[in-house]
C-alpha cells in the first residue's frame, strides 16, 4: 500500500485509530474559512497555531498586499448571513460559500476564486509541515462541508462546526415541517392538553407545494396580513409582505421562479407565514432577539444557552400603514443599516441584559420569568424536532442563532433558527459580545482538557439540556430582581455575566481536582 493511500477507518486498528487521539501538551492546529471575529479568536489564542492551506495563503496575499492596516475584513465579498468568506455566490439550504479548498487539503498553492480570472497563485515564503486533514479544529462553511464530509475520516480528537445535516433545523419550511410532527407526536402520546407547548410558530406554509391549502386559510381570514420568505435564504432577502392573493399568483405554479437560472429542475422554496401584527413596541420600534444556543451532541441531546445576546431593532416606527416598508417590518442588520437615517455609531442594537431590566421594570419580575420560561421552551422544544434525525456524530458541534419575537401580550415568537448566525461585528460592543461568546465556546470544547466535563456555567455559556432539564446550583442564582430569584432552570439569558472571573474559578477548581 503506498504512503498516500487513505485508509478508512474502519480498517484501521485502534492503536492507529486513537494514535492521535491526544493532543497532550503540543499546540492546537486549527483552520477557518471565515475572516471575521472567529479567525481573530482563533488567532489570538494561546496555544493555538492556524494550518497553512488555501484559506491562509489566500488571507496572507491580501493582507499583504494592503497599503493600510486594520482593513482585514474589508475586501472579501459577504456570504448570505454577512461573514466574509473567501468566494461569492448563493447556495441552496441557506449555505455559506466555501473558499477554493480542493477538498479541504492542505498545500502550498491557492486557486483564485470563480469570478475572479487569472492563473493559480504560488503562495511565496508560507512553508507547509501539515499533511492533509492534519488539523485538530476546523470552523468550515456548510458548503464545505456537504462537499467533503461524507468522504473524510476523522480522528479521534478532531472538532468540526456543523451536524452533515444542520438545514433539518435552519430551512424554514423543514424547521416547520419538523415542528409539526413532534407536535402531533405529543399529542398522540400525552394527550392534546402537551401539544400547546408547541404553539410558538406563526401559522405556515410552504409554496408552491402547500398553495391551495394556505388558499383555503387565507379565505377564512380575509384582511390580516401574510409575510413571504424564501426557505433557504438569509439578510431579508426576498421577503415581503402582502394582502391581496393577488399579490402571489405566480407562486401558485413557480412562475416566479427566473428564466436565467438553469441549474435549478423545479421553483425555489418559499414559505408564507402569517404576520405578526401586534410585536411588542420599546420607543414605538419593532424588535426581535438573536439568542446563541451551542449543540455539542444530539445523542444525547446536549445544549448550551449564550447569557449574552441582543435584541435588533426597526430603524423607524412600527405602523401597518405601510407594508412595503422593510425599514418598518424588517429588524436585520442587513437591512436596517441602509437605512436613510441608520447612525452606524448608535445601532439598532440593545443587549439582551438591558432588554431583561426594561422587561423587568415595567411589567416585574414574574411576568420576565414566563417570558424567558418560553424561550426555554423554544430552543429544546426545537432541537427535539430533529433530535432523531440530525445525522449525530461526536465530532461535530453547531452553533445556532435563534430569532425571537415578543408580541404585546409578551408572547414569545419563533420566527427562525440559523445555522450560521453572523460573527461580523458591527461595532465595539458587538464586537466584544461575539469576542467573548465564540472564546467560550471554545472553552466549552475544552480540546486543551483543562476541564472536569462536569461543569454547568463555562464563561458565558450555560448548560440547559443534558439528555433532560438541568437545575441550577443554589450558589448560581445571579439573575435576581428585587433580591428574589427568577428562575431555578440553570437558564440565566440576559443576566449578569462576570465571565473572566467565572473562568478563573472554574479552571482553578477544575485544576485542583485533577490533582487530587
Amino acid at each position: 500500500m503506498s504512503k498516500n493511500t487513505r485508509v478508512p477507518g474502519y480498517m484501521q486498528s485502534k492503536a492507529a485509530r486513537n494514535a492521535r487521539g491526544i493532543i497532550g501538551d503540543r499546540e492546537i492546529r486549527f483552520k477557518c474559512s471565515l475572516q471575521n471575529t472567529i479567525l481573530d479568536v482563533l488567532r489570538g489564542r494561546p496555544g493555538w497555531q492556524e494550518v497553512p492551506g488555501p484559506n491562509f495563503q489566500q488571507q496572507n496575499m491580501q493582507q499583504n498586499s494592503r497599503p493600510a492596516a486594520g482593513s482585514q475584513t474589508s475586501t472579501q465579498p459577504p456570504d448570505g448571513k454577512g461573514n466574509k468568506t473567501g468566494s461569492t455566490g448563493t447556495t441552496p439550504s441557506n449555505t455559506q460559500n466555501s473558499p477554493a479548498t480542493s477538498g479541504g487539503k492542505t498545500g502550498t498553492k491557492s486557486t483564485m476564486s470563480p469570478q475572479t480570472s487569472g492563473p493559480q497563485q504560488q503562495s511565496v515564503g508560507v512553508p507547509n509541515r501539515f499533511g492533509d486533514g492534519d488539523w485538530d479544529f476546523y470552523w468550515c462553511d456548510r458548503e464545505w462541508l456537504h462537499q467533503n464530509y461524507d468522504t473524510m475520516f476523522l480522528h479521534e480528537h478532531q472538532k468540526i462546526l456543523h451536524f452533515r445535516n444542520h438545514y433539518e433545523l435552519t430551512r424554514k419550511n423543514l424547521m416547520v415541517k419538523n415542528l409539526k410532527r413532534l407536535k402531533k407526536q405529543t399529542e398522540r402520546e400525552q394527550g392534546k392538553s402537551e401539544g400547546l407547548s408547541f404553539d410558538f410558530h406563526p401559522t405556515t406554509y410552504e409554496l408552491p407545494s402547500e398553495y391551495h391549502i394556505f388558499v383555503e386559510e387565507f379565505k377564512r381570514n380575509p384582511g390580516i396580513t401574510w409575510i413571504m420568505k424564501p426557505a433557504a435564504k438569509s439578510q431579508g432577502k426576498g421577503i415581503f409582505l402582502f394582502r391581496r392573493l393577488k399579490d402571489i399568483t405566480d407562486w401558485k405554479k413557480g412562475e416566479y421562479q427566473p428564466l436565467t437560472d438553469t441549474t435549478r429542475e423545479v421553483p425555489e422554496t418559499y414559505v408564507v407565514q402569517r404576520y405578526i401584527e401586534n410585536p411588542y413596541l420599546i420607543g414605538g420600534r419593532k424588535f426581535d432577539i438573536r439568542i446563541y444556543v451551542l449543540v455539542v451532541s444530539y445523542n444525547p441531546l446536549k445544549v448550551w444557552l449564550y447569557r449574552d445576546g441582543f435584541a435588533r431593532f426597526s430603524n423607524t416606527r412600527f405602523s401597518l400603514d405601510s407594508i412595503e416598508d422593510a425599514y418598518v417590518h424588517l429588524t436585520n442588520v442587513s437591512v436596517q443599516k441602509n437605512a436613510p437615517d441608520y447612525d452606524p455609531e448608535k445601532g439598532c442594537k440593545w443587549s439582551t441584559l438591558r432588554l431583561r431590566q426594561y422587561l423587568s421594570a415595567k411589567h416585574g419580575s414574574e411576568a420576565v420569568k414566563k417570558v424567558f420560561k418560553g424561550i426555554d421552551n423554544i430552543i429544546t422544544k426545537g432541537l427535539q424536532s430533529v433530535q432523531k434525525i440530525i445525522i449525530n456524530d461526536k465530532h461535530c458541534f453547531e452553533m445556532y442563532g435563534y430569532d425571537i419575537l415578543l408580541d404585546d401580550d409578551l408572547k414569545p415568537w419563533l420566527i427562525e433558527i440559523n445555522a450560521s448566525p453572523s460573527l461580523t461585528a458591527s461595532g465595539k460592543e458587538d464586537y466584544e459580545l461575539k469576542f467573548g461568546l465564540l472564546n467560550d465556546l471554545l472553552n466549552v470544547l475544552d480540546l486543551e482538557n483543562r476541564l472536569t466535563g462536569k461543569e454547568k456555567r463555562i464563561g458565558g455559556w450555560d448548560l440547559l439540556w443534558d439528555d433532560g432539564p438541568v437545575l441550577a446550583d443554589d450558589g448560581n442564582m445571579e439573575c435576581t430582581t428585587n433580591g428574589t430569584s427568577v428562575t431555578t432552570a440553570n437558564s440565566f439569558l440576559g443576566c449578569h455575566n462576570d465571565r473572566k472571573r467565572q473562568l478563573r474559578e472554574i479552571y482553578t477548581s477544575a485544576q485542583a481536582i485533577k490533582k487530587t
